[in-house]
């Protein structure tokens, strides 16, 4: 009975120990931490780019954190020069970075030391890689947090599935060259494989015109890896005796004469009208005292000097029409020689349409179409397989409509936009929350085959400027699987784009970021396409 007893003491002794040391083991299994990622492009010139966030609950037992456990799972860990975490405090509305711990010593696995208390309720981490300036554009990386060492115990962290996140180039970030803002991207290759990027230079605010406002050029001649500096290419000084800010001039479109590379950009010049928006203060007429100006400059050395400004707007604008101006983003090459830009115009009832201007002798002279679509603004052409032309159009019906006809409108003319039509495609294939896109049709190599694909980027949302996408498609604009969207930035931003052709594989795009005003990133067809090596 008594070795019974010691027996049965014995069992309901261990069983209580194993049932302690598995409740234990259950809660460090369920320790709350969420470690995610958002899809935001790793900056080669920023010193702090998020690749990895973790959220911890403060517990009874957990009140320190001494390390975490780091691990390069993708990517050249040879080309990150700094690795660091930072504690997100509140300050005000906003937040703030704290450094907790950071290493210059990288390797495949990193431990990152610190001594940081946590405060109730959720504390939020965030892990930092700093690239080197030649780490490529086609690199992407992929961080991960395997363990945290906290006062008590080290506990194994889980999360969400990560994605590889592409490196990209602040191009233009606010404060460069003690600009306020810069907006509004176009983007060519040349026929010499130069790559050029144009955009509004917004020295005192991000407000449209009117304001003091300039177009500025990046040039690239090494497939877009580095980037010459900024130069004005377009500046009307003060013409007309009125000071700088009452000659405004923005909203670009690029283009290059493919017979002779000569390199367009067209832009709108806002004359007077001080502290107003120049799309309700421009009123009918030709002269820049009663309305805003379509004016052209073109390059015929690669983009390395500029001509004077050339005014058209006689030619082409109607003169009881209110406002006249292009794209913005950019213009095409047809495959016979002719020169087409996206244009908008209101009309004398203050309407605003979509259309085109087009020239055949090489842009000494130009013409115009009609309207498109009613209330519809910022469209980008291309030329379908038939010769005709597709314009993909900014409808600004969308920011009420949110249902499933939410989309681009997209209209086609086979005589130079005299006449229009209804694409199948128009208002509910391609979404949109209102905002500039970019559409763009060229030939590249995939696999062993050349492919002529149409590439779209936009912010891909109906309701708000965010998840930067490009899509495919590869029917001549006919359709767009979903399988070939490629997320480049989930976080808000100011949402224009534009996209180029960087060679057979590789596309390039300049769009406005949640990371900086002008985020330049490349992307291969492949990818884009899905295609697995």
């Amino acid at each position: 009975m008594k070795l019974l007893t010691l027996m049965l003491s014995f069992f309901l002794v261990t069983s209580c120990q194993t049932e302690k040391m598995e409740e234990v083991e259950k809660k460090k299994e369920n320790f709350p931490i969420v470690q995610r990622q958002i899809m935001i492009p790793i900056l080669r010139n920023r010193k702090v780019n998020e690749v990895l966030r973790l959220n911890i609950v403060k517990t009874d037992v957990q009140h320190e954190i001494n390390a975490f456990t780091l691990e390069i799972l993708k990517g050249e860990f040879s080309n990150v020069s700094k690795v660091q975490i930072f504690k997100l405090e509140k300050e005000g509305e906003g937040t703030r970075n704290i450094l907790f711990g950071e290493s210059e010593e990288i390797a495949t696995e990193m431990i990152i030391t610190g001594l940081r208390e946590l405060s109730g309720g959720g504390n939020n981490f965030i892990v930092s890689i700093q690239l080197k300036k030649n780490t490529s554009l086609l690199q992407k990386y992929k961080v991960s947090c395997s363990t945290i060492e906290f006062s008590t115990e080290t506990v194994k962290v889980t999360g969400d599935q990560l994605n590889d996140l592409r490196v990209g180039i602040g191009l233009r970030q606010a404060g460069d060259d003690n600009i306020a803002a810069f907006r509004i991207p176009g983007l060519v290759t040349t026929n010499k494989g130069t790559i050029i990027g144009v955009y509004d230079v917004r020295r005192n605010s991000s407000v449209d015109l009117q304001d003091d406002i300039d177009i500025g050029m990046n040039r690239s001649t090494d497939g877009g890896q580095t980037w010459e500096p900024m130069k004005v290419i377009m500046d009307m000084g003060e013409w007309g005796g009125l000071p700088q800010d009452q000659n405004g001039i923005g909203d670009p479109a690029i283009l290059v004469d493919r017979s002779n590379n000569t390199i367009w950009v067209a832009a709108l010049w806002a004359h007077g009208h001080p502290g107003k928006r120049c799309w309700w203060a421009s009123k009918p007429g030709l002269t820049p005292q009663e309305t805003s100006q379509f004016v052209l400059v073109k390059s015929e050395d690669d983009g390395q000097t500029w001509s004077e400004p050339i005014n058209i707007t006689k030619q082409i604008k109607k003169k009881e029409w209110q406002l006249l101006l292009q794209g913005p983003g950019k213009g095409i090459t047809m495959k016979d020689g002719t020169l087409v830009f996206p244009a908008q115009f209101k009309d004398k009832n203050k309407m605003p349409f979509s259309t085109i201007i087009w020239s055949k002798d090489h842009g000494k002279t130009w013409t115009i179409g009609t309207g498109a679509k009613s209330n519809t603004t910022e469209a980008q052409v291309i030329e379908l397989n038939d010769g005709s032309l597709m314009l993909n159009m900014r409808d600004n019906r969308n920011s009420k409509n949110k249902s499933d006809n939410n989309g681009r409108a997209v209209a086609i003319t086979h005589d130079m936009g005299q006449t229009w039509t209804s694409h199948s495609t128009s208002n509910g294939v391609l979404q949109e929350p209102v905002c500039m896109a970019s559409l763009i049709k060229e030939k590249f190599q995939v696999g062993t085959k050349q492919q002529e694909l149409v590439l779209f980027s936009n912010p891909n949302s109906k309701t708000h400027r965010k998840n930067m996408s490009i899509k495919v498609s590869s029917d001549d604009a006919q359709s767009w699987p979903t399988e070939f969207t490629t997320l480049l930035d989930e976080q808000s931003g100011w949402g224009y784009s534009c996209l180029t052709r960087i060679d057979d594989k590789t596309v390039g795009i300049l769009y406005e970021g949640s990371q900086a005003h002008m985020v330049f990133q490349m992307v291969t067809i492949e990818e884009l396409l899905n295609v697995k090596n």
